[in-house]
């Protein structure tokens, strides 16, 4: 009757195995970090800047605790922050000789200390938010204004290149504040440009104004057209933050929306504000230029005497290139960039699409220079690098546009990326600013970890007292809900805040109330004379529809703070609906488990140490 099959006890200690071994990472704590990533599209980070940075600190007699690679670049993990800071310092020089023009982005960062066979094991520690482990707050306002009135001189130039096309003349387009002004001489004209432009743009409302020979068509952009720019706007400015994030290193950065103009971005573990605000605050165009392929201009060049109209830069690999300062086409006129492969050799590719006045200049420019090589150029605080520069085969139409030869894939998903969102779609800046020291970080999760602890101390010396034995069970069972709980976050990755900490201490109530059923159920069936060995059956079966119906009307109320909350509200629903699960099956299975393994295999089993029992009748 009490007796669990072999299967059972076998799944309960492997849970606990994988409870142990998942939460065990949380207790290594951090250690202060290094880390160089790459601050240029040309330049990439491998094994040899990992030598380079392991030669550059062993040259200075700087200790480490672990140099190692990955996606987001080298990383030294370091015994104290004046270790920290002394290590920085030295790569800066290092890496950026001309702080004017660095090419690496040397950042302070926090890394976990937990040993490496763990982590090969995929057991890492859980993120923590950035009240709890530090770090720097920004709010950003997007300007929607600076949104709309790029989108306008966009539109701008479409019209003329649209009006030109179908030979209608007329007197100037121009922006005035948030409308187009196109100027006729005749009602003729004007009534022709307005046929033309309400078929290739839909977004613009039309009004004629104006009389005798200075007539008008006024375009503003419709509600609808309006609030899809500013929602791109947002959308891209975020993307674009995420990608130059990366650089930092964080690893569970907080990217929002605020409202419907304000972005707020959080980064748990950044200790440089000044290199966070720096990144953050780059404004990055694309521009394809022309490569000047003159005999003898680019030996010129390299000798010291530039020539009229050209700049030299570097592109990938090292090799020089001569470049025409005259801007053939800009980054506004893409619209999407994705990687891909050369259908006809395979090889890695990157395939643009342009929007229509960008396809009808880049269909113009490809058909004059066939055979010439056009350059890619990311430009950031007026320097320029060069992304990529391909030859151009033939001339292309259609607005789709393919970038091949000699490209990696991870060189086609770079470029891509950086084409996609190398540049903000409206302007941004920081209207507020906060900083968490480490230090108040370590204080919260101390406090934290204190409320816990003696929320947990208080429960079991209840239990003990009220259920003795079967009270020691309930808090073994509840332990062991706590270690599935941090072992779940750690193995999902999730974030962990004060809110969340709060979680789990409520975790902790509802898993010892479904223990309190439990022990009430059967003290109730031994109460009714039934034998201690049914009461334990009966008392574990009957209590388990309350239990499963009090959680599950718990998890509906949990996941709806999940599905419409945000921020701490949804860290706190993620800790609370996961807490619901490992309870159930920690008050349920693990108990009945340790139950049965002390009771089951009795016979003649007389009384339980379940604490005092009252009987109908009795005196006691």
């Amino acid at each position: 009757m009490n007796r669990y099959p072999l299967w059972k006890y076998i799944i309960v200690g492997f849970a606990l195995v994988f409870g142990f071994i998942y939460t065990l990472p949380n207790f290594f704590g951090e250690s202060p970090a290094v880390q160089v990533s790459s601050a240029k599209a040309t330049i990439k980070v491998d094994i040899k800047t990992l030598e380079r940075v392991e030669s550059t600190l062993k040259e200075a007699s700087v200790e480490n605790f672990g140099i190692f690679l990955d996606t987001n670049g080298v990383k030294v993990r370091l015994k104290d922050t004046d270790t920290q800071l002394k290590a920085r310092d030295l790569l800066e020089k290092q890496f950026n000789p001309d702080p004017t023009d660095p090419q690496y982005v040397v950042a302070l960062n926090l890394l976990s200390s937990s040993p490496q066979w763990l982590t090969r094991m995929g057991a890492l520690p859980m993120y923590l938010g950035l009240d709890l482990r530090g770090g720097v707050h920004f709010l950003l306002q997007v300007d929607m204004k600076g949104a709309l009135t790029k989108r306008l001189d966009s539109l701008s130039a479409d019209l003329r290149s649209q009006l030109r096309d179908k030979t209608i003349r007329h007197g100037g387009i121009n922006r005035e504040g948030e409308r187009l002004v196109i100027r006729f001489r005749d009602e003729e004209t004007r009534n022709k440009g307005r046929l033309a432009v309400e078929d290739s743009q839909p977004d613009l409302l039309l009004a004629d104004q104006g009389e005798g020979t200075d007539l008008k068509l006024v375009a503003t952009l419709s509600p609808a057209a309006m609030k899809r720019i500013q929602e791109f706007a947002i959308k891209q400015n975020m993307g674009t933050l995420h990608n130059r994030i990366n650089e930092l290193g964080v690893a569970e950065p907080v990217i929002a929306q605020q409202g419907a103009d304000r972005i707020v971005v959080q980064l748990p573990g950044v200790q440089d504000t000044a290199k966070a605000k720096d990144i953050l605050g780059r404004t990055a165009t694309l521009e394809i230029r022309m490569v000047d392929d003159t005999p003898g201009a680019l030996e010129a060049a390299m000798a010291g005497q530039v020539p009229f109209g050209t700049e030299l830069y570097v592109e990938r690999g090292g090799r020089p290139l001569l470049v025409k300062k005259q801007v053939v086409l800009t980054g506004d006129r893409l619209t999407d960039a994705q990687p891909g492969f050369d259908s006809q050799t395979q090889e890695a590719a990157v395939h643009l699409n342009l929007d229509s006045a960008g396809s009808r200049i880049f269909r113009d420019i490809t058909r004059e220079n066939v055979g010439k090589r056009m350059a890619i150029l990311l430009i950031e605080k007026g320097k320029g690098e060069v992304v990529t520069a391909p030859v151009i085969r033939t001339e292309i139409g259609g607005g789709r546009v393919q970038i091949s030869g000699s490209m990696s894939t991870m060189e086609a998903n770079d470029t891509a990326l950086l084409l996609r969102s190398g540049s903000l779609a409206a302007p941004m800046e920081i209207i507020e600013e906060r900083t968490i020291g480490p230090s108040l970080g370590a204080e919260n999760i101390e406090k934290g970890f204190n409320s816990t602890m003696w929320g947990f101390a208080g429960i079991a010396v209840f239990m003990i007292a009220y259920y003795l034995l079967f009270g020691l069970v309930s808090v073994i069972a509840l332990a062991s809900n706590l270690l599935f709980l941090v072992a779940l976050l750690s193995l999902l990755q999730a974030t962990l805040t004060l809110p969340g900490i709060a979680a789990i201490a409520l975790a902790l109530g509802m898993a010892i109330d479904a223990n309190v059923l439990i022990n009430e159920r059967i003290r109730e069936e031994l109460r009714n004379g039934s034998t201690p060995q049914h009461a334990i059956h009966t008392g574990y079966e009957r209590a388990f529809d309350t239990i499963l119906d009090s959680n599950i009307t718990t998890l509906i109320a949990g996941i709806a703070l999940l599905i419409f909350g945000s921020g701490p509200v949804r860290g706190f629903a993620v800790v609370h609906c996961l807490g619901i699960l490992t309870s159930l099956f920690s008050a349920v299975v693990v108990s009945r488990a340790l139950i049965n393994l002390i009771y089951g295999r009795r016979r003649k089993l007389e009384s339980l140490a379940i604490g005092q029992i009252w009987k109908p009748g009795s005196n006691s």
